[in-house]
This record gives C-alpha cells, sequence and structure tokens, in this order.
C-alpha cells in the first residue's frame, strides 16, 4: 500500500494516467444491429487483445456504451461473447447491438475491478447493474481547523481539515443525532466568521446547547475536554462518557449547585436519546456496514445499515436497475463496488450470502482505503441476529416498493388514457418559474418516472435574456422551454437518450399553455404532448384544478381521484423547487455588492472597507486619502479601488 494517491484507479487522475500509460484498441464496424455483425466486431478485436488483467467497454453504431466489464484475462473473457449459444437472451441482445469496443489494461485484476466502478458510473450502461441512488451521504464533521473545533453537517469531498464521522443514512438521521449531540457536548456549531464577531452569546447558549466559547463562557482547556468526549462518544466509547457526566451530576447536587446538577442531568437526557435511537444492536461490532438482498418479481431490494462505533448510523435501502437475469450474488458484488466507489469502506463488511469474488473485492477495497478489509458471511450469534433483521428489512422494504409501483403503473396509465398518450409515459417534466416583482427570477424543471421522482435530473434557469421582461410569466415560460428543447435538439435529435420527456406540465393556466406550444411549434418539436395545470374558479381550493389540453379543451377530475392527487403532488413538487431556487438566488443576492467585482479585493479587504466606511455605496464614493485611511488596505489596494470606480480620473 505505499502507492501515491494518484497511482490509485479510484483517484480522478486515473482513467486519464491509464490512457496514458497503458494500451488502448478501439475497433469500429458499421450496419444494422445484428447477432453476426456484433460477434465479428468482438473476433475483430481478438486479433489484437492482450491476456492481461484490464476493463473492456461494449459500443453501439453511435458509439453509446453498452456494457462495461472487467477481467483477469482480457482474451479469455472477450472470447465468450463469440459462444453465442452459451450465452443468456440479455448478453445476446447486447452482442447484438455492439458495434466497437475499447480495451484498457491494468497491472492487476483488483486495478481493474475499481476502474469499472468508475466506468459504470460515468456511462451508466444499460446492460450493467447500476446503483440508482448515487447521491452522497452526509457525515458529521469535529473540523481541527480553529482553537475551538465546531461540529457540522458535511457533505461531499471531505478536504476540510478534522475528523468525520459516518456515514449516516439520511440528512434526517443526521440532524437529529447533530442537535443531541450539540445539547449533549455543548460544542460550537457556528461559522468562523460568526465566532470571530461576538460580543455576548447567542440563542444557542441560551437554550444550552453550546458553550459559548466566542466570548470567553468557556476556557480553551475545559472545551478540549468537551472535544474529547465527543470524539470518544462517536468512536462507540459512550459508557465512559455517561459515567463522568452521572459523576458530575451526583458531585454537583452535592455541593447543593441544582442548577449546574440539572445542566448534567439534560446532557445525559441527551445521551440517552442517541443511545434510544441505536433500534438496531451493533455493541462489539466496531465499525462495519451490513448489507442483504431480497428478490422478487424481477426486482432486487438491498438493504445497508452503517454501524460506527458499535452505533447504528441508521439503514437504507435500495434498488438496483438492470438486475433482470442476473444472478444475486453478483448483484450483489456488483453493487458493493459501486457503492464503495465514492465512499470509505469499514475494516468489516457483513453481506447474507457467499460471493464468488470476494477475495477480489477485499483487495480492491483494500487497495482503495489504505487499510484491511474483510467481507463476512455471519453464521451464528448476534451478528447472525443483525443480518435477519437486515433481511427482513429488505424483504418488508421490497414488498412495499413492489405495492407502490403497481399502483404508480394504475395511476399512469389512466394518465395516459386521461390526457390521450401514445403510451404510458416513462418521462414527465414539469416546469414552473419563480420571482418576487420581477427580480432574482428563475424557472425550474422537475422530472418524474415510473420510478417516482428523478432528483437527479432537475434543472433550473437563471432568467438571463434582456428580451424577457421582468415579472412577464409568459416570456420567462417561453425563454425555459427555448433553452431546454434547444439543448435537446443540438445534443440528442435522435432521441436516443431518454432524455426527450414524454409528458410536460406547465404550472399555468391557458396563456402559459400558448406560450409554451408556440414556443414547441417554432423549434419543430410536434410530438411532445404539453398540458397546463391551473386552479380553478375557486382559486386555492385543493380538487379544483383545470387541466388545459392544447386546442382550448378543458379537463377536470373528481376530488377523490387518485391520478389528481398525484398530478398535484407532481405540481406541489415544481413549485417547491421553483421556490427554493429562487430563495437560495435571492439570498446570494443579498450578500453581494459592488465590491465582488473589484479585481483584487477578497473577502478580507472587502470586510475591511465595509466596516470602515459602511455600505459598499460609501465605498464607491469615498476619494482616494480616505481610502487609504482604512485598516488592512495598502496604498496600491487604495489605488486599485478608486480606479475602478473612478475611471475617468
Amino acid at each position: 500500500m505505499d502507492r501515491t494517491p494518484a497511482d490509485r484507479p479510484d483517484h480522478p487522475q486515473a482513467a486519464e494516467r491509464f490512457n496514458e500509460e497503458q494500451a488502448t484498441y478501439t475497433v469500429r464496424g458499421e450496419g444494422a444491429p445484428d447477432l453476426e455483425k456484433g460477434v465479428a466486431a468482438i473476433r475483430e478485436v481478438l486479433k489484437t487483445l492482450p491476456r492481461r488483467p484490464g476493463v473492456y467497454r461494449m459500443q453501439d453504431a453511435r458509439g453509446d456504451v453498452l456494457y462495461v466489464g472487467k477481467a483477469r484475462a482480457l482474451r479469455n473473457r472477450v472470447t465468450n461473447y463469440t459462444q453465442v449459444a452459451k450465452l443468456p437472451k440479455r448478453l445476446q441482445r447486447m452482442v447484438a447491438q455492439t458495434r466497437s469496443m475499447t480495451i484498457v489494461t491494468t497491472r492487476t485484476e483488483a486495478e481493474a475491478l475499481l476502474l469499472e466502478a468508475q466506468l459504470i458510473k460515468r456511462f451508466r450502461p444499460p446492460y450493467n447493474v447500476l446503483l440508482r441512488d448515487d447521491k452522497s451521504f452526509p457525515f458529521i464533521l469535529l473540523r481541527e481547523d480553529h482553537a475551538f473545533p465546531r461540529i457540522q453537517k458535511h457533505r461531499g469531498a471531505r478536504r476540510i481539515k478534522g475528523q468525520y464521522y459516518g456515514p449516516f443514512a439520511s440528512a434526517g438521521s443526521v440532524t437529529r443525532t447533530l442537535n443531541a449531540l450539540q445539547k449533549l457536548f455543548l460544542l460550537r456549531s457556528c461559522s468562523d466568521s460568526f465566532f470571530e464577531n461576538r460580543s455576548r452569546p447567542c440563542l444557542l447558549y441560551q437554550i444550552k446547547r453550546c458553550s459559548a466559547p466566542c466570548v470567553g463562557r468557556i476556557g480553551a482547556e475545559e472545551y478540549d475536554e468537551l472535544v474529547d468526549d465527543a470524539k470518544a462518544f462517536l468512536a462507540g466509547k459512550s459508557t465512559g462518557v455517561q459515567a463522568r457526566l452521572s459523576k458530575s451530576m451526583a458531585e454537583a447536587a452535592e455541593r447543593q449547585d441544582y442548577e449546574l446538577a440539572a445542566v448534567y442531568r439534560d446532557r445525559l437526557r441527551a445521551l440517552t436519546y442517541i443511545q434510544g435511537s441505536q433500534t438496531v444492536h451493533a455493541e462489539g461490532l466496531g465499525d462495519a456496514d451490513v448489507f442483504a438482498l431480497a428478490c422478487k418479481a424481477g426486482t432486487v431490494s438491498i438493504q445497508a445499515f452503517f454501524i460506527r462505533g458499535g452505533q447504528n448510523w441508521g439503514h437504507r435501502a435500495f434498488f438496483p436497475a438492470h438486475v433482470n437475469d442476473v444472478p444475486e450474488a453478483e448483484v450483489l458484488s456488483s453493487f458493493l463496488v459501486q457503492f464503495y466507489e465514492d465512499m470509505p469502506p469499514p475494516r468489516r463488511i457483513l453481506v447474507d450470502r457467499e460471493l464468488a469474488d470476494r477475495a477480489l473485492l477485499e483487495e480492491a477495497l483494500c487497495e482503495r482505503s489504505g487499510h484491511k478489509v474483510g467481507i463476512e458471511v455471519p453464521q451464528r450469534g448476534s451478528r447472525r441476529k443483525l443480518m435477519d433483521q437486515a433481511k427482513r428489512n429488505a424483504e418488508e422494504a421490497l414488498d412495499r416498493r413492489l405495492a407502490e409501483t403497481t399502483t404508480q403503473g394504475k395511476i399512469l396509465r389512466e394518465l395516459a388514457d386521461t390526457f390521450e398518450l401514445a403510451d404510458v409515459p416513462k418521462r414527465i417534466e414539469v416546469y414552473d418559474n419563480s420571482h418576487i416583482m420581477g427580480t432574482n427570477a428563475t424557472g425550474a424543471m422537475v422530472v418524474a418516472g415510473p420510478e417516482g421522482f428523478r432528483k437527479s435530473s432537475y434543472r433550473k434557469f437563471n432568467i438571463k435574456r434582456p428580451e424577457t421582461q421582468p415579472g412577464d410569466d409568459f416570456a420567462m415560460m417561453r425563454e425555459v422551454l427555448q433553452r431546454r428543447f434547444g439543448r435537446l435538439e443540438k445534443e440528442d435529435p435522435d432521441r436516443q437518450s431518454g432524455e426527450w420527456p414524454d409528458l410536460v406540465l406547465i404550472d399555468g393556466g391557458k396563456g402559459q399553455l400558448s406560450a409554451v406550444c408556440e414556443v414547441m411549434e417554432d423549434m419543430g418539436v410536434h410530438d411532445v404532448p404539453v398540458v397546463g395545470v391551473a386552479k380553478g374558479p375557486h382559486h386555492g381550493r385543493e380538487g379544483r384544478e383545470v387541466f388545459h389540453m392544447p386546442g382550448g379543451r378543458e379537463i377536470t377530475l373528481p376530488p377523490n381521484s387518485a391520478l389528481l392527487f398525484y398530478l398535484q403532488r407532481l405540481r406541489d413538487e415544481a413549485h417547491r423547487f421553483a421556490i427554493g431556487t429562487h430563495r437560495a438566488k435571492r439570498a446570494k443576492s443579498l450578500t453581494t455588492s459592488t465590491l465582488d467585482e473589484v479585481p483584487g479585493i477578497g473577502p478580507t479587504r472587502k470586510r475591511a472597507l465595509l466596516m470602515h466606511f459602511g455600505t459598499a455605496r460609501a465605498v464607491k464614493g469615498a476619494a482616494l486619502d480616505d481610502l487609504e485611511k482604512a485598516p488592512g488596505i495598502s496604498r496600491a489596494t487604495a489605488r486599485q479601488v478608486y480606479d475602478y470606480f473612478h475611471p475617468g480620473a
């Protein structure tokens, strides 16, 4: 494990390094997709294929990736695809579409496994098992870049100096735990700038969620003790923390300092809350992830428990895509390598079945994380009980999913009949706008399908064309749709990517619908159905929505209709997303000023100028001599600011 980070296949430079240092072979064919041409294209690749570890990509006539696979010996593995009689129907269809292959060799099979996961995530091939939910997991971060460490929720890359604890299954679980930790350890959660500018304690101190180190209500040594207790607790050593709190409470009560004793009592209650929320018994397990798989009716559910320091930090169900005709153990193996592509693996992973490539998975995860990783199948004792619980959760989640899918299927069929669609829609796009008196105008698009909302496909649009008048909702909708479908026409004119909608819903009435239809007509898009969703005559009353169709036809649905409830959910989700986008833009605009545009003026100098002059307008009107007197502003910087605002001086 003495490689540099860039040598690891999971590093962002890895794919580039593989292409530069190792051989890449590409052979292209032409013609309609049929089995003979697919086999011919694969045999052409075999002529120059080495017996080395690596990754292969199968591509169709357009160059789109159909499948990504890895092999210990590339030549032996790819040869199997030419023996079509032995292949399952799923792989025969894949071979029939194959017109080219791209081969990347690696040093080891473990490197090939990691690169395979990286490429699957990038290309999302239709014949690979796919982890659908690829959103990052939240962590608790105890920062160590300040004399008084800060505790906070964290997502994304772990670049900030500090201790990371997680993953947590959801934002809700990490928020609840974080609130309890603040009550328990009284660590600050404010930003450094807020901390530095306090003259008296904030509300968190008053409600006993912070020890107010910003104004000296606690010394550095005492605060460090709280930090050490927090680290011990998050590492699973809650017994010692509980004993110290109980002792301190008893001593305070004995001194008749009942107010302090009550503080310790409240902290003990917070500790009890956290311990009580650990519904999964994982004592003595340390750091581990638990995975159990359930399969029914061609759908797979994988339940994950996250155990850290012997504490349950939540669980989540995953539903991998493209699992038909794929053995269950292979589905679980593919899921694991994709799951840990962005997630640091713990030292122990528990699974509910034997995996054929377990040793390879262990080697790859060990290489990626830099520490030993073991994959185990519990057979008895408390770990077996934990696995049985995960198995039950997987089965229950799968039953709920199938029930929801059945209901969703009926609703979508009714939707297709009501709006006279050619088929059940696989992609529904809903559009809405948000602004206040024309300012900070934004458009929003949400996407839904048979599986529910596709949040990774949501898009926001900043209204920025000069010809779009502030507050003109019709013009705003025209701009949003022109940009959306203009990009679709440019990037996917043949409509092969699945990004084209089967139905467009507009939050609005006849006017918005007319504007959208005009855009579609101008762009030559005639086959995408558009429906306007407007409130009825009793404005604001649920159940009275009117659905406007092109041509002037109007449709209303019974107030207790399941389809009406579904359409309301779509409209409300678009409204929520549009308002959230608008608020974020408005909040950002409130914190910006003309000083942000001055070259060489960063946050520190901007703060110094504002603290000295009060407003950006005062800075703009200040004389050069006055600018030079501002604390922290050099003569050269003052000249730079003055010249920016007075170019003719």
